[in-house]
């Protein structure tokens, strides 16, 4: 739809639309980022228990479920954060049509469309969980027990951040009204697709990020708070794009150190 498209979905919210939001965004990371610190501070309990058992045990499904719904909670606490820009935008637009006679969906189903895609990475992320844990890859602390693993894993991480994937995805997530001007779509159909392709657009800027979890630890929680605070930054800051490619020149450089330090 172009420039003078992206121009109208500009328009400031009332001060109580934003307020609505902010408050509704925060308190959905809030609750998340306590599901994250409960079940992070449980498992430290446990690995501080000296009878407490540490081995790993084959999984079942309903440990499959438990993990697929961490991982989907964890993605909710680590991602809505980094979407208030765009859900802001979107809200503007919403009300700016509202006022020409055009009846849009509610924010929650855009947002509800984000989080549609980070569900079925949390479906992924379960399965390479499983994996690496099947090779012995993986503590029962869901930290890497390889260093080489851990090595690859930061060098995969920065060499994606180089990528032309990576800047035309994040391209998108750092311009907002940008990318609704190009996937505008008007009903409750088109909020969920809208909030898809936004999802999906995030999800192939921090895909290879969320892969460091396996590297600090899935549940350590200053690990996942630098990995969150990293991704916020790399979209809202104004040297956000630069700065994520020389965060990626060192994670390369740290991968390569580590790899050289275990081949020796």
């Amino acid at each position: 739809m172009g420039e003078t498209r992206a121009a109208t979905i500009r328009p400031s919210l009332p001060r109580r639309d934003r307020v609505a939001i902010w408050s509704g965004l925060a308190g959905v990371t809030i609750i998340s980022w306590a599901y994250i610190a409960w079940m992070g501070l449980s498992m430290d309990a446990m690995r501080m228990d000296p009878g407490a058992s540490l081995e790993i045990e084959p999984w079942t499904a309903m440990t499959f479920l438990l993990m697929f719904l961490m991982w989907a909670v964890m993605m909710v606490g680590m991602m809505v954060p980094s979407a208030i820009p765009m859900t802001l935008i979107y809200a503007a637009g919403a009300r700016k049509a509202a006022r020409e006679g055009t009846t849009l969906a509610p924010v929650a189903v855009f947002v509800a469309g984000y989080l549609v895609m980070w569900t079925l990475f949390s479906a992924g992320a379960t399965v390479a969980q499983w994996a690496l844990d099947q090779a012995a890859l993986l503590s029962p602390m869901m930290v890497s027990r390889s260093p080489v693993l851990g090595a690859l894993l930061l060098m995969a991480a920065g060499a994606y951040q180089m990528t032309p994937a990576k800047g035309a995805c994040l391209d998108h997530c750092r311009a907002p009204a940008h990318f609704l001007s190009q996937h505008w779509q008007p009903g409750m159909v088109g909020a969920l697709r809208m909030g898809m392709h936004h999802g999906a657009y995030c999800l192939g800027c921090c895909w290879a990020l969320m892969g460091l979890l396996f590297f600090g630890g899935v549940m350590n929680l200053l690990w996942i708070a630098a990995i969150t605070v990293f991704v916020l930054l790399e979209k809202v800051l104004p040297f956000g794009a630069l700065g994520g490619r020389i965060a990626g020149g060192a994670m390369m450089a740290a991968g390569v150190v580590l790899l050289m330090t275990v081949l020796g």
